[in-house]
């Protein structure tokens, strides 16, 4: 049903595999509480991407580029959303944190709950507007106009969600067992202000980035 499928499908397969804030994501908050938080994680930003496949399959995408308005605000939610799971990985590193009468702020950030593991990789990904471009100017490349657009679009979602959860995964097994290394006193810290950094620039270069 796809045009050109085994193109489509190395092409996505590339691309999924270069590195970008959602597998930042999965890094960070499988270091946060093993290799379930990782997935869940990867299960929300790969959900999200059937939003985008809708989305583009709708036409709506096309409009909210035309609109200023709209794609300011998504890059506002998008990069906003970013910052703040950055701050939280950078607030138990400051002093004010550490001497805190209650520790339980670092108890509690490691800790796996799946609700938010979910919605922090779902909406991660749903706000992410290089997603929605993406999607608007790769998917109509392999789509032929005498099939139905809506299978067409909805089975390339489908592949794109089971190769970003394979790798995602895989993603999430690897840092789970590593994170012992990374628990070691200065070493935990240092990962975590990498980590926290890296979201703040991804956020601040979504809300930055020309239109």
């Amino acid at each position: 049903m796809i045009d050109q499928f085994w193109t489509f499908f190395v092409a996505i397969g590339l691309l999924t595999l270069f590195p970008g804030v959602d597998s930042l994501l999965v890094v960070r908050n499988a270091g946060r509480g093993g290799w379930q938080d990782g997935l869940a994680t990867s299960t929300g930003i790969c959900c999200g991407l059937f939003v985008h496949a809708l989305v583009s399959a709708l036409g709506i995408s096309a409009l909210l580029l035309q609109s200023a308005m709209a794609f300011n605000l998504l890059k506002l939610i998008g990069g906003g959303y970013l910052i703040w799971l950055g701050l939280s990985n950078l607030w138990p590193l400051t002093g004010a944190a550490r001497h805190l009468p209650d520790p339980g702020i670092r108890v509690a950030r490691d800790g796996f709950r799946p609700q938010r593991s979910l919605r922090e990789g779902f909406v991660c990904n749903l706000f992410n507007p290089k997603t929605l471009l993406f999607y608007m100017a790769f998917l109509p490349q392999f789509i032929d106009p005498t099939r139905s657009a809506w299978v067409q679009v909805l089975s390339m979602a489908a592949i794109h969600f089971a190769l970003a959860m394979f790798y995602q995964g895989l993603l999430a097994l690897f840092v789970a067992r590593v994170k012992g290394f990374f628990q070691k006193g200065a070493m935990r810290s240092t990962a975590e202000g990498c980590v926290g950094a890296l979201l703040i620039f991804f956020g601040l270069r979504f809300i930055l980035a020309n239109r």
